[in-house]
């Protein structure tokens, strides 16, 4: 969110450069509890969508199988993935909405503090900008997370597939 949120700071600005100078930054400009800034709904986050995403693969694979087929074709596998990818987005994105606002929040000033909780932001977000507020950003995040849940799924569910065959397990 570098960029994104204008603090009063000194007159050189704050820059964070990769992940050590990220975390070092955090520490020494907002303080050691700014590293679990977001850490609830980050996660309700992966609760949510990681079940959804892995629950409904095998299910979703089998629609897309044609009936009588052996065994399961790269492209149903790839049509399952990116399906399942983005219905836990759509289902999961106000808790994506509130992790990346509450760690905004975290590095207001106390006084300037929008949300004092996870569940404070989800209602603040929803009382403030509407319902549809928790679902902003949705379609970039479903293209995003389709692609990466296809890798992953299908990438595991193939290399899977050949360690059975091989009888390696």
């Amino acid at each position: 969110i570098q960029g994104e949120v204008r603090i009063p700071r000194s007159t050189s600005t704050v820059e964070y450069r990769g992940v050590l100078g990220t975390l070092s930054t955090m520490v020494r400009t907002e303080g050691p509890r700014s590293l679990y800034s977001g850490l609830a709904a980050g996660l309700q986050r992966q609760m949510s969508f990681a079940s959804i995403r892995i629950g409904l693969y095998d299910s979703v694979k089998q629609l897309y199988t044609p009936k009588g087929a052996e065994s399961t074709g790269l492209a149903a596998r790839v049509l399952a993935g990116c399906t399942t990818g983005a219905v836990a987005v759509t289902c999961a994105q106000p808790t994506d909405v509130v992790k990346v606002r509450f760690q905004a929040n975290g590095a207001q000033p106390d006084g300037v503090r929008r949300y004092n909780g996870t569940v404070d932001a989800y209602r603040t977000i929803a009382r403030e900008e509407g319902v549809r507020g928790l679902w902003r950003g949705t379609l970039p995040n479903i293209a995003r997370n389709a692609i990466i849940n296809c890798g992953e799924l299908v990438t595991y569910d193939l290399i899977k597939d050949a360690v059975l065959r091989a009888q390696l397990m």
